[in-house]
């Protein structure tokens, strides 16, 4: 049978503010990405999503991003090679000890929204979060975009690597993700994101947003936790890949 893991960032609340429906949403994954305080989230939220996580049989990971609470971690921040490892480490650093005081284990690292998308592009940065994920554990996964400069310096650099596909973000010919400032970046037809997914997993390809197929490989899928139809939506894709004979189990079982 086929096998492919289901991911979602949630974790993102912080404060008096409220992101994401994490709680309802757990139970169709079987990976989270836990922001990490830089991006979003604080200490509480990072414990109380650790224990979330474990309570429903979830893996968890960290989600490190640039340190922009006002821009969400999506703006682009020009930072070195340097500081992006210790920035990667830092974040890493936190969440696990909520981890090792839940007896959890930290599965994954998926870095967060600009940091993702540029490290997809740029060698240096790819490898200066490869090199900060290795010198922190050897054993962590790194997620990271299909076909993107991330997978590529997290292989040279000895980790294990999940490729990483979008249930509802529109593709460039190049395989990276279209802007959200574009329009079509997102996918919002349910039905539409689903068929997409399917034969990602299945087929290894997705039509590109000018019409080009393109290849990818999908280890994971992700899951937007934050719009309005996120419960309905994971409900859905889930029993959808059951019913095409795809099996849901978290990254680490995925990628053996």
């Amino acid at each position: 049978m086929c096998k492919v893991d289901l991911n979602c960032d949630m974790g993102e609340s912080f404060g008096n503010y409220v992101c994401g429906q994490d709680s309802e949403v757990i139970p169709y994954i079987s990976s989270a990405n836990v922001a990490c305080g830089f991006h979003a989230s604080d200490p509480s939220v990072m414990s109380d999503t650790v224990k979330l996580a474990k309570a429903g049989g979830v893996a968890v990971g960290a989600h490190p991003g640039y340190p922009d609470l006002v821009g969400f971690g999506r703006r682009n921040m020009k930072v070195s090679a340097k500081d992006l490892k210790a920035m990667v480490q830092y974040q890493i650093g936190a969440l696990n000890a909520f981890c090792a005081a839940n007896h959890v284990k930290l599965q994954h690292v998926k870095p967060h929204g600009a940091m993702y998308n540029m490290a997809g592009k740029d060698e240096a940065l790819a490898a200066a979060i490869a090199e900060g994920i290795y010198e922190v554990s050897p054993d962590l996964i790194l997620l990271g975009l299909s076909g993107s400069e991330l997978i590529t310096a997290g292989e040279k650099t000895g980790l294990r690597c999940a490729r990483e596909v979008f249930a509802d973000r529109a593709y460039e010919d190049d395989g990276s993700l279209v802007t959200r400032t574009k329009p079509g970046a997102m996918i919002t037809d349910e039905d539409e994101a689903i068929a997409r997914v399917v034969s990602m997993v299945r087929d290894g390809h997705v039509t590109a947003i000018t019409g080009r197929e393109i290849e990818v490989q999908a280890d994971s899928i992700c899951l937007h936790g934050d719009s309005p139809k996120a419960v309905a939506f994971a409900k859905k894709i889930r029993e959808t890949l059951t019913a095409e004979g795809i099996e849901i189990r978290p990254m680490w079982e995925v990628i053996l």
